[in-house]
């Protein structure tokens, strides 16, 4: 029995590309779709969370919204996964980085994430889980980003269910085992992801560094989320080519 729509997607299959971009804001949604798709329609407003199709360099391609937090992404990448016959989901967002050696306008390309939460313990695994990206996904994505000129950073992130956590030391303790950057979703996309037999990656933008409280200024943001958006254009289209 077909299981849509879904209380979160009034849509079918075929109203997604095989690959979906998925920024956390549905303004960013309708954004990428004005800006860089032909053809854009709108396939998706429950709740405000805003997906488009259309087609990029020719390649039919969507883009939809995952809200904040690892409950919001993982509730929207399990129904693509698994009743839209979607096969690759690219989060593109904003991270901050605790790294010195990664700086703001940055990109950061999530190998692997770390996580805070316990999102994992569902799968009832007899040991801890470790999300990781999809190495074709992945691979193709740095070469993407290199011919845009990105500066890339490629490892460990954490998704943290804590935007303000109680201890203020908490992210020292990450520093120390090497995570680069902070957001809030990727890991439970990558375990979704693994479970559907899917795959993903998460890139981000560093917009802030939590290290010393820099923040990207306001004029930098439209061009330096653009080469984030284009290097997940671009691996949409070389995948989709393969």
């Amino acid at each position: 029995m077909a299981k849509y729509p879904t209380p979160h997607i009034n849509a079918t299959p075929e109203d997604f590309g095989k690959t979906v971009l998925m920024p956390g804001d549905p303004k960013r949604s309708a954004y990428i779709a004005k800006t860089f798709f032909e053809n854009a329609r709108l396939v998706n407003d429950v709740r405000g969370v805003q997906g488009y199709t259309g087609f990029y360099k020719g390649e039919k391609v969507s883009v939809m919204a995952s809200g904040m937090g690892m409950p919001s992404i993982g509730i929207y990448s399990y129904e693509l996964y698994n009743f839209f016959d979607v096969e690759n989901i690219i989060r593109i967002g904003s991270a901050g980085t605790i790294d010195e050696n990664v700086n703001i306008r940055d990109l950061v390309f999530a190998m692997t994430t770390s996580t805070n939460s316990r999102f994992g313990e569902q799968y009832g695994l007899p040991g801890v889980y470790a999300p990781c990206a999809n190495f074709e996904l992945l691979s193709t994505a740095v070469e993407e980003a290199k011919k845009l000129g990105a500066v890339c950073h490629v490892g460990n992130v954490l998704s943290a269910d804590t935007y303000y956590d109680d201890d203020p030391h908490c992210l020292e303790k990450w520093h120390r085992m090497g995570i680069m950057a902070v957001e809030m979703e990727a890991a439970a996309l990558y375990m979704t992801a693994a479970r559907a037999g899917k795959r993903a990656l998460a890139l981000c933008t560093i917009s802030n560094s939590i290290l010393t409280g820099e923040e990207m200024p306001v004029e930098d943001r439209e061009s330096t989320l653009n080469q984030m958006i284009e290097t997940a254009l671009n691996t949409a289209v070389a995948i989709g080519e393969k």
